[in-house]
């Protein structure tokens, strides 16, 4: 039984369309959800809590469909969204306060570790933190209630490296003891750190859901300095991007022995700059 499954998800607005949306998530694995502002990220994610209404799809969480089953999913479900926002003025004790009473699992212990580990205050109020503190706050109630499954939309934007790279630990150490995560994110660096899987979201389509290794070993990087391709190569050629000397372009590892001599690895950041730039032609 998959942990979250999304079939055939589709929201239409006027000036953009998510189109049949589908994936799957594995139990205990981390997986990134990329693609650029606009894509269609934050609408999916919302859409599978209800918080936008899709016009077709469904959703299913643990294997029951969420409309019909909201608040059992939701106490195994840990959800944090982007421009996190609380009453300004009350302490995060009492939110605190409010918020444990909605969770029949609710860990006092761990949430009292992560609010040691995140450096924040209970006596203090969401006036008085950073964007970033907001998002460790967030995070520490997503986290203090034994959720199977976290949702998070991008978890790490709001902070500094150290917060970051202490965030993917607990991020590894939460899959070890199989809790599932999806994440989304423009900090690819963040996905080479912890990512199993990876979800590739174009223009409000999955373009590809796949383990990350093989989504980075389906590309190279191809660099032309002086010389251009041949007609042969420019028909493999994708993405093409000016460089300092030259430009750039990615081509399937399949067709890499047509380019022997140019060639470099791509990384996640590289193939998704370049997959772009073919998808804006």
């Amino acid at each position: 039984m998959d942990v979250l499954e999304v079939k055939n998800l589709c929201k239409r607005y006027s000036a953009f369309t998510l189109n049949h949306v589908s994936f799957q998530l594995e139990e205990g694995k981390i997986t990134g959800f990329i693609g650029r502002n606009g894509a269609g990220k934050s609408t999916t994610l919302k859409s599978m809590f209800g918080f936008v209404h899709p016009d077709a799809g469904e959703i299913f969480f643990f294997g029951k469909e969420f409309g019909e089953n909201e608040l059992e999913i939701k106490q195994k479900v840990g959800y944090v969204s982007g421009g996190v926002d609380y009453y300004p003025k009350k302490k995060l004790k009492s939110i605190t306060a409010v918020t444990k009473a909605f969770y029949r699992d609710w860990d006092e212990k761990a949430y009292r570790q992560y609010m040691e580990l995140f450096g924040l205050d209970e006596n203090k109020t969401p006036s008085e933190l950073s964007e970033g503190m907001k998002v460790k706050y967030a995070l520490t109630i997503a986290l203090s209630h034994n959720a199977k499954l976290l949702v998070l939309d991008e978890p790490t934007s709001g902070l500094d490296p150290i917060s970051r790279d202490e965030l993917l630990d607990i991020f590894m150490e939460l899959a070890d003891k199989r809790i599932t995560i999806l994440f989304s994110t423009h900090i690819t660096t963040d996905l080479d750190r912890c990512a199993d899987n990876i979800i590739y979201i174009r223009n409000g389509e999955i373009k590809a859901e796949e383990r990350l290794s093989d989504f980075v070993q389906n590309y190279r990087l191809v660099e032309f300095i002086g010389n251009g391709p041949t007609e042969e190569q420019k028909e493999h050629l994708i993405g093409c991007k000016r460089s300092k000397e030259g430009y750039t372009a990615l081509v399937r590892a399949e067709d890499a022995e047509l380019f022997v001599g140019r060639l470099k690895p791509a990384d996640i950041e590289t193939i998704m700059i370049h997959l772009e730039k073919e998808g804006d032609r």
